[in-house]
């Protein structure tokens, strides 16, 4: 079962090959900063991903030198002497809705940060399943440049992982960050030679993709539940998990496979 494929579009590439389902943002002019239509864009090639039982991981990169320099600040500016745009509304239909896609995604979401990840761009890298950046690559939470507060699920996934006095420098002093600090704080998963990032996120994603993608999807729906519950409903919910993973053609086949001796073939069901 599937949706329909994405319409194209020129700010979003979309390939899909061995399992694996690319989003390239594709502005590299502007450093692939988010205008309007490509945040449309990602957010139908996500559900499309969803719905796609072909798709077993997804990757999320950048074209050219950059990865993405947040929003495209000229749609957040009046035009032709209107209305200054509410960019809490832009939050709302640009971004919240990225965010959620790929948190309920239960399939990997890999992103390749190839340059620069600059507000959005460095929010959207951090939400995440694992994300692997270029030596080359930097990010910076921008926000307060422009007194203005991160956005893009930035306040709720950098405290979680880096703690309330880093995230809170991070936020307050907008510096700009190296890839292998953003490592050494737990930001990232890796940091790899620039020339050899994408060729490194495609093998781990294609590794991914091979194998048991129900497990993979019930094991995000519990860390995304683990960060509002306590020990007893975080408990609850193992089991259930469990249960349901135990049913899966996927768990059926590991276990032929390991009596069988042999590696096994897994079916992402």
């Amino acid at each position: 079962m599937s949706t329909p494929t994405p319409a194209p579009s020129a700010s979003l590439l979309v390939s899909h090959a061995s399992g694996v389902l690319t989003l390239t943002l594709n502005r590299p002019d502007v450093l692939n900063s988010f205008t309007a239509e490509m945040a449309k864009a990602m957010q139908d090639a996500l559900a499309h991903a969803a719905t796609d039982d072909t798709v077993r991981a997804v990757v999320i990169t950048g074209a050219g030198r950059g990865f993405c320099a947040g929003q495209d600040l000229a749609e957040a500016l009046p035009q032709d002497g209107g209305p200054i745009p509410d960019i809490g509304d832009i939050v709302k239909s640009s971004y919240n809705p990225i965010i959620r896609a790929i948190r309920t995604l239960e399939k990997p979401v890999l992103c390749a940060v190839n340059g620069i990840a600059a507000g959005a761009g460095a929010n959207l890298a951090f939400a995440c399943d694992l994300t692997i950046a270029a030596d080359t690559a930097s990010f910076v939470e921008s926000f307060a440049k422009l007194g203005l507060i991160p956005d893009t699920s930035g306040t709720f996934f950098v405290p979680r992982l880096v703690g309330i006095q880093r995230a809170t420098g991070m936020f307050f002093l907008a510096e700009k960050m190296s890839a292998a600090k953003a490592k050494d704080w737990g930001l990232i998963w890796d940091v790899v030679p620039a020339a050899e990032l994408l060729s490194t996120v495609n093998a781990l994603a294609e590794q991914l993709a091979r194998q048991a993608t129900r497990g993979f999807g019930l094991t995000k729906r519990a860390l995304n539940a683990s960060f509002a519950n306590s020990l007893d409903a975080q408990l609850e919910v193992e089991a259930q998990a469990m249960h349901e993973a135990g049913r899966t053609a996927d768990y059926a086949e590991g276990v032929r496979a390991f009596l069988e001796k042999r590696a096994p073939v897994y079916q992402g069901k």
